[in-house]
């Protein structure tokens, strides 16, 4: 399986990055993962713009990466889900690629092309966080599918 995640943000190195990439070993036992953080020139723009216009450069940079696979889009109006139902979403797909948004989320017709839409919970947390926390539950979700004990 290829697990992708896409999100708008600038390229940079945190203090999260360990942290990423121990998940993504941990998820390689059960699936090939890509995370990818794109910024192009066209959102910083549209950023000086409105939120619509950002909205808008947001669809734009990743409509090239919706083909192909079951995709899962994260936003604040999505399903809150748990990590059975979680899991359910990974189960039996050969790709699956999930969209992260921009500061001022997604346009509505991006949502609408979406397999799913889910919510990380109620609170509001940074793109960097929300990141680790789906790292963590695609580990947790395949964990579940595969009866390994991580999740107990």
């Amino acid at each position: 399986m290829n697990i992708e995640i896409i999100s708008i943000a600038k390229k940079e190195k945190t203090i999260y990055h360990p942290l990423y990439n121990e998940l993504e070993k941990m998820i390689s036992r059960f699936a090939k993962v890509k995370v990818e953080d794109i910024f192009p020139k066209e959102v910083a723009k549209a950023h000086t713009i409105s939120p619509e216009a950002s909205k808008k450069s947001y669809t734009k940079a990743l409509e090239n990466y919706k083909s192909g696979g079951f995709c899962i889009t994260l936003h604040p109006d999505g399903k809150i889900i748990d990590s059975y139902e979680f899991s359910k979403l990974l189960d039996g797909k050969m790709s699956v690629k999930f969209f992260i948004g921009g500061a001022y989320g997604f346009e509505d017709a991006f949502i609408k092309k979406s397999d799913a839409v889910i919510s990380l919970g109620k609170i509001t947390m940074s793109h960097k966080i929300a990141k680790a926390v789906l790292l963590e539950q695609i580990y947790r979700g395949f964990s579940i599918l595969s009866n390994h004990p991580y999740h107990k």
